[in-house]
């Protein structure tokens, strides 16, 4: 058993695909069907099923894969603490991040990290908050940074910075001259809301069914994935909308937005740094996760 072996098996796994790994590792697809038929005579097991043309792990395989990263990591530890010795911290950061976070704190956090590690280069992927959580625990990325926190085991959340969701009107007439507005005069008004799967969605209809109401019961003319389009959409006088607090402050101050107080409708939230518990973040995914933290 080599690392070679075990990078073809990780990848492998994260891709569910024999090719898509090679074209990955920069290997023909016959040398990483040798590593993983090496690895297999090796433990005496069979790691993958391979039914269908779909490529899923066996019992024994999800054994191994959590070894596996595990001790791909502990080698790029190594190399990553050789490194910091001689003074130079480089790679690639993967950062799965919600909407929210990517827009409005990542910018920020990362060109301070930017100017504390040089040569380290960021690779951003947006996705909603179940899309991070479920990838997290499929162990294709290392951590994320989402707007909600879910009990799911062995995800560790920590909280790095705080939020409100708050009803956003046009700053035109009729909705220039209201600024308090209860949740049931809400209903009578079009409403845009955030698709399923974000966070902002999921904190919002958990205050919505507090209120004894359901989704469904709202006058809701669109399900939008950007929150970009959705302030563009309000700021038109398409309808209202709930979003983040930190994401409008620029529309408010041109004057395009405001902010209508709803009646014992209070939307706090934490963003969450999170990761898996049980297998050990990459050295520099590591480094991030305790430079996020020494900020708050």
């Amino acid at each position: 058993m080599d690392f070679k072996q075990l990078e073809s098996f990780v990848t492998i796994a994260k891709l569910n695909s024999f090719s898509k790994a090679a074209d990955k590792l920069f290997l023909t697809q016959p040398t990483i069907s040798n590593h993983i038929l090496s690895l297999e005579k090796e433990l005496d097991t069979v790691l993958f099923n391979r039914t269908n043309k779909k490529i899923t792990l066996t019992h024994s395989g999800e054994i191994l894969y959590e070894y596996a990263v595990s001790i791909l990591n502990k080698r790029d530890s190594a190399f990553f603490s050789l490194n910091q010795f001689k003074g130079k911290i480089e790679g690639i950061l993967e950062i799965a991040s919600s909407t929210i976070p990517e827009q409005y704190y990542l910018t920020e956090i990362l060109t301070k990290f930017h100017i504390s590690y040089p040569d380290v280069k960021f690779d951003l992927k947006k996705y909603d908050t179940k899309q991070v959580l479920d990838k997290i625990n499929l162990g294709e990325i290392d951590f994320g940074i989402v707007g909600a926190e879910k009990d799911i085991r062995n995800i560790e959340f920590i909280p790095i910075f705080d939020d409100e969701i708050v009803l956003i009107a046009p700053n035109r007439p009729p909705y220039d001259k209201m600024d308090t507005i209860s949740f049931e005069n809400v209903l009578k008004h079009p409403l845009i809301i955030r698709e399923k799967g974000s966070g902002t969605r999921q904190r919002f209809q958990n205050e919505v069914e507090a209120h004894n109401y359901e989704i469904e019961d709202l006058n809701c003319v669109g399900e939008i994935e950007s929150n970009e389009t959705i302030k563009k959409m309000v700021s038109r006088g398409l309808g209202l909308s709930f979003v983040s607090n930190r994401s409008i402050q620029n529309e408010l101050k041109l004057g395009q937005l405001k902010i209508i107080d709803v009646k014992d409708f209070q939307m706090k939230r934490n963003f969450y740094f999170v990761f898996h518990q049980k297998r050990a973040l990459s050295p520099l995914a590591r480094t991030f996760r305790d430079f996020i933290l020494s900020m708050h």
